[in-house]
């Protein structure tokens, strides 16, 4: 568990998480309603090299970002019912760019190998959050084994 003690140590997480991330890296998103995980995506973009704004992908489901240095994929599915077969996201999981799923916990079936990241609000600590990550797979563990190396933020 990490502790995370505002925007700028989020934006900051966020920024290592896209400057270490490689092609196939699957990070799932999951917290509370306002705890992150959208402002941690955009950071996220950011440290890929992406420049242009990054909506929220709640209404759509995915949005597409080409312009880092990898393909960015954000996906909220947060409104869909768990069962997303057929709408192609094991294509997404198994291709050459960084998927972001916010809320992927609610997915019935995940890739073989991801990173999960779950975000807890501190309680009467507005700012304040807590962060547990967890790597299944080796793709995983070494994206999760370089934030490590890299950044200041250890369990």
């Amino acid at each position: 568990m990490i502790q995370i003690n505002g925007l700028q140590e989020m934006e900051q997480l966020g920024l290592l998480l896209g400057q270490t991330a490689q092609g196939g890296n699957v990070l799932i998103l999951s917290g509370d309603l306002g705890a992150g995980k959208t402002t941690l995506s955009k950071s996220i973009a950011k440290g890929l090299g992406i420049q242009q704004m990054i909506k929220s992908p709640t209404y759509t489901l995915i949005r597409e970002y080409d312009e880092g240095r990898l393909p960015f994929y954000h996906m909220d599915v947060y409104r869909i019912d768990g069962d997303v077969e057929g709408m192609g996201l094991e294509e997404y999981f198994e291709g050459d760019g960084l998927c972001v799923v916010e809320w992927g916990e609610l997915l019935t079936e995940l890739p073989e190998d991801y990173l999960h990241l779950t975000i807890h609000k501190v309680a009467d600590e507005e700012d304040k959050r807590e962060m547990a990550f967890k790597a299944h797979g080796k793709l995983a563990t070494d994206w999760l084994a370089k934030v490590k190396a890299v950044g200041k933020f250890h369990e």
